[in-house]
């Protein structure tokens, strides 16, 4: 398969020009070496991998021969399996001009992370990689930065082709890891059940100490069964037979391997509101859906939860957007405590633009009065619109719009 062009190769190599060290974290499996590789072509940068024991070893015992070894500039895979690099790390820092020395990748898992922070502040830069997103998969990569006025969402439906249900739900159903592209549905079933029994128990087992595969995987089915809802600990609780306490812990270790991406709540003085967790997505949706067991797109796209699966989707092409953008962005979602919710608050500048998700190509535009709420309380309010699987971008009145999903 010919290597496809990253939306993060961007924002990665102008870090690089800036900091010493560069860090990005991702799940197993995204693309995180294969982009750094390719970024590293032609130049002599040495290539290790702590995957490979005698390097691992070396680096755990003796981090000054390890660099002694391997020189930089280098690319060092898999650093969390030897945060002891990390204070030899800072030492070459400090004693070079040099920017962007190291380069590394890494699960982000919470011990390394606070590691990183601790030792390496001012002198490395955190980027964060997913799966394959709808716009690279196409080789679609947007100049502008994403705004949910009529004229930049017109400007950009000029350079793709209208959106298409069965071709959405192909790419839900295939998520985003790079192996699974065009792959049928044998291999990539025989893909995603390797996925979960080597690496996702084997990390579960280093960083959370979980060596219950079976209670683990009825764990993993049912947050998959939950996608695009309020997190219940009690029910993922009991679907695995352990504790609440124990379902809290094993669903931050799943986030920290980026397995899973929790929305929080929106909260602020002015708005009240009743909700206090988070909404549970899945970070790739074809892992979602060989855990619920869509076994077709079709079946997916016509079955009862094709609706969360499309949400999930729309929630992580946002998460995306802004994790490779020039901009940053919060995003919440808002439920007071009438049970009126609005599915995404992208907050930038403090003005919050706020986003319905509906699967329909023709929704009801009576879903955008809930944004009401924003003009009654003391909160700036920009434009905002229903996402949806309409095939072009039309006006809703002067600040919303009918967006297509695939101009995200």
């Amino acid at each position: 398969m010919s290597y496809i062009k990253r939306e993060l190769e961007r924002k990665f190599l102008k870090m690089s020009g800036f900091f010493k060290a560069v860090l990005v974290t991702g799940a197993r499996q995204v693309g995180k070496t294969t982009m750094l590789k390719h970024l590293a072509e032609g130049t002599d940068r040495t290539y290790v991998s702590l995957d490979n024991m005698m390097a691992r070893e070396l680096a755990k015992s003796d981090p000054v021969l390890f660099f002694q070894t391997y020189k930089p500039p280098i690319l060092i895979d898999e650093v969390q399996k030897a945060p002891e690099l990390f204070e030899q790390i800072k030492i070459i820092c400090d004693n070079s001009e040099e920017k962007g020395l190291i380069w590394l990748t890494g699960s982000q898992q919470y011990a390394m992370m606070k590691k990183v922070r601790e030792t390496l502040v001012g002198r490395i830069g955190i980027l964060e990689l997913y799966g394959l997103s709808q716009r690279e998969k196409r080789g679609i990569l947007f100049e502008d930065e994403l705004d949910f006025s009529l004229e930049n969402l017109q400007k950009r439906q000029r350079l793709v082709e209208k959106n298409d249900v069965t071709k959405v739900f192909r790419h839900i159903w295939e998520g985003g890891m790079p192996q699974t592209i065009g792959a049928d549905e044998e291999i990539r079933n025989e893909y995603f059940n390797s996925y979960v029994d080597t690496y996702l128990m084997r990390d579960v087992a280093e960083v959370g100490g979980i060596v219950d595969s079976i209670k683990f995987r009825k764990f993993l089915c049912c947050c998959a069964a939950l996608c695009a809802e309020q997190v219940n600990y009690t029910t993922l609780a009991e679907s695995a037979e352990i504790s609440v306490p124990t379902a809290k812990e094993w669903l931050k270790i799943l986030e920290g391997l980026h397995i899973v991406y929790l929305l929080q709540p929106y909260s602020n003085n002015e708005l009240k509101r009743l909700a206090k967790t988070p909404k549970l997505y899945f970070c790739d949706t074809g892992l979602c859906s060989y855990l619920s067991m869509w076994l077709t797109p079709d079946a997916l796209m016509n079955g009862a939860a094709s609706g969360s699966y499309y949400e999930n989707y729309v929630v992580m092409e946002l998460v995306k957007n802004y994790a490779y953008g020039k901009t940053k962005a919060n995003l919440t979602y808002f439920r007071d405590n009438n049970a009126k919710e609005i599915d995404v608050f992208v907050e930038e500048n403090n003005v919050i633009h706020p986003l319905e998700i509906k699967k329909s190509s023709v929704p009801n535009r009576r879903e955008v009065k809930k944004f009401e709420l924003l003009e009654k309380a003391a909160v700036s309010r920009g434009t905002g619109g229903i996402v949806c699987m309409c095939e072009e971008p039309l006006p809703i009145d002067d600040k919303d719009c009918f967006i297509p999903s695939n101009l995200i």
